[in-house]
């Protein structure tokens, strides 16, 4: 029996078992979590304002901004708006950390800002759920986990998170390994993800249901390719007969006026999600930094006037919300092209004035939202005679410009229809991505991992070997130090030099152990890293990645053979001259 037991710990906590086996537990709990903010976002509350008078539904997302504003002030400490961006930011992080008391205060102000019909979506809450919980589930059972491990159920909770929400588990997927990268993806958490986003949707659907996040893409009018009502096969001499390649053009063809079709919508698209990525930033940036109160009253009353004016114009307030209805109105046939530019309009500015006034949601649903008006927009220009395809087309590409993922958008718009789309979609999302260039509505995004730069390994250390740098002496404070590099100039490790002599490293890892009291009585020296490996002149720049990634850093300082210092490389360094190269085509 004791032998049993130790085999199957043995088996337990072998190589990839822990990981894979929390990555399925992590599913389950992010499935739980996200159905029940569902309801009461969705179901609960947004549901019901929408069959209230207009006045009220009006005046409903600037009481939800203000809500939320309160809930992140108060019982959130301070605590920022952001939700799927704080999975790329704690991806990026030597350390990630998004603490679980946290979690309570982001789903409820997200569900004050869009269950009161603010015009954000409800994956970023969840993906900030998921990342949470996958990080919560690694740090207690951190002694099962290898140290690689650490950031792979971060991955599989955003995966999770994601293949919830919009019940397409391949999506969630990939986009949780698509989007800490603009040009890259994150391959090691391959498995666990698939794992966590399979949990996650079965665990959901049982939970919440099989009805469609985006009902339009699943109306039979609007649904792409061959649309058999009836098909009868009889046995006597009314006998149906098919070429059998005939049969399978049916079925998979695609037209060439489709695809011209497509790369016109890719430009509108790549334009539109490059406007998009401005303004999101833009108004991020308003929501940290302009005062309280009159953003928040700010943002509700203009909140108030768009759904006034869209109320007039299309005799529904469709500024309200994530976007579903507006998708809907958009997609039936007659609508004309002013007002459908009138309300791509509207709805940017539904989103850009809830994100500016601090509301707490995320940004899938809204370019999906954009993208399929300009795919409509698109499809009426052309006089397209196939319903459905341009929404869906547009879908694809706005969606893939704005988050620069994609094969994660096609692959949600893949899983919502099943339909002979996906040329043409893969055509207009590789337009977009070109015409939009390096913006995104995502922070935190890095442009390549170092795998990606094997090409340029073999060059010396010195060519991205940074000299002009600040260094400091061993018997300086740690005051000084914090004041005069960390918050003087924003540097997180520093090396200790004394004269010309290389001592060791400092940095935030070292002083967060350190009381705020023993700052000024305490010297540099004492908090000394001597551990960490120096790179040499002669290193090529492998040598540094490979010593960077033993050492579990992204910097490292670079002396002569004497122990001299000669200077820093870090990880931005080899970044930025892969990038440099690509551009002068060096």
């Amino acid at each position: 029996m004791k032998n049993a037991v130790r085999w199957l710990h043995s088996i337990a906590t072998r190589g990839d078992t822990p990981v894979l086996a929390l990555s399925i537990l992590t599913g389950a709990v992010v499935a739980v979590l996200i159905a029940g903010f569902e309801y009461i976002s969705a179901s609960l509350i947004l549901e019901r304002i929408l069959h209230q008078p207009l006045w009220q539904i009006a005046i409903a997302p600037g009481v939800g901004l203000l809500l939320a504003a309160l809930i992140l002030r108060y019982p959130g400490r301070g605590l920022g708006a952001g939700t799927s961006d704080e999975f790329n930011r704690a991806f990026h992080d030597r350390n990630p950390k998004l603490p679980l008391r946290d979690l309570p205060i982001k789903m409820l102000a997200g569900i004050t800002t869009i269950g009161m019909g603010g015009a954000l979506g409800l994956e970023g809450p969840s993906i900030y759920t998921g990342s949470t919980i996958g990080l919560s589930i690694r740090d207690r059972f951190r002694r099962w986990l290898r140290r690689e491990d650490v950031k792979i159920l971060l991955t599989a909770g955003a995966a999770a998170g994601v293949a919830a929400v919009f019940k397409a588990p391949a999506t969630g997927v990939l986009f949780a390994l698509e989007a800490p990268y603009r040009d890259d993806v994150n391959r090691r958490a391959l498995l666990p993800s698939l794992l966590a986003s399979a949990t996650s949707y079965v665990t959901y659907i049982n939970l919440i249901g099989h009805d469609a996040v985006i009902p339009f893409l699943n109306d039979p009018a609007n649904r792409i390719g061959l649309n058999v009502k009836q098909l009868a096969i009889k046995a006597d001499t009314d006998v149906v007969w098919f070429d059998s390649a005939d049969l399978a053009t049916l079925f998979t063809a695609v037209e060439v006026g489709d695809v011209f079709g497509a790369l016109l919508l890719g430009i509108f698209a790549g334009l539109g999600g490059r406007s998009m990525a401005w303004l999101v930033r833009w108004a991020k940036t308003q929501s940290k930094t302009s005062a309280f109160i009159p953003r928040v009253l700010m943002g509700g009353f203009a909140l108030a006037g768009l759904a006034l004016v869209a109320d007039l114009a299309f005799d529904a307030p469709l500024t309200i919300g994530p976007g579903f209805e507006a998708m809907e109105w958009v997609v039936k046939p007659g609508q004309g092209l002013g007002l459908i530019a009138l309300l791509f309009g509207l709805r940017i500015a539904a989103t850009i004035v809830t994100l500016a006034a601090g509301g707490v949601g995320g940004l899938f649903i809204p370019l999906a939202v954009q993208g399929v008006i300009i795919g409509q927009f698109t499809g009426v220009m052309l006089e397209a005679d196939r319903p459905g395809l341009y929404p869906t087309l547009g879908l694809a590409a706005f969606l893939g410009a704005g988050y620069r993922a994609p094969i994660s958008a096609v692959m949600f718009v893949a899983e919502s229809t099943g339909g002979s789309f996906v040329v043409p979609a893969l055509v207009a999302a590789a337009v977009s991505q070109l015409v939009a260039g390096k913006s995104s509505v995502a922070e935190y995004q890095h442009s390549v991992r170092l795998g990606h730069l094997e090409r340029r390994f073999t060059l010396p250390v010195t060519s991205a070997l940074d000299t002009d740098v600040l260094t400091v002496p061993s018997d300086a404070t740690v005051a000084e130090f914090m004041y005069l590099h960390v918050l003087g100039r924003r540097e997180r490790a520093v090396a200790v030099v004394d004269g010309v002599d290389y001592r060791g490293m400092i940095s935030l890892s070292e002083v967060s152990t350190l009381e705020r009291s023993a700052w000024d009585q305490t010297a540099v020296g004492d908090l000394l890293n001597v551990d960490l490996p120096a790179a040499r002149p002669n290193w090529s720049l492998r040598d540094a990645t490979v010593a960077m990634e033993q050492a579990d850093v992204d910097i490292l300082a670079v002396t002569d053979s004497e122990g001299a210092f000669i200077g820093m490389l870090s990880a931005d360094d080899i970044l930025k001259l892969d990038e440099i190269l690509d551009e002068t085509g060096g």
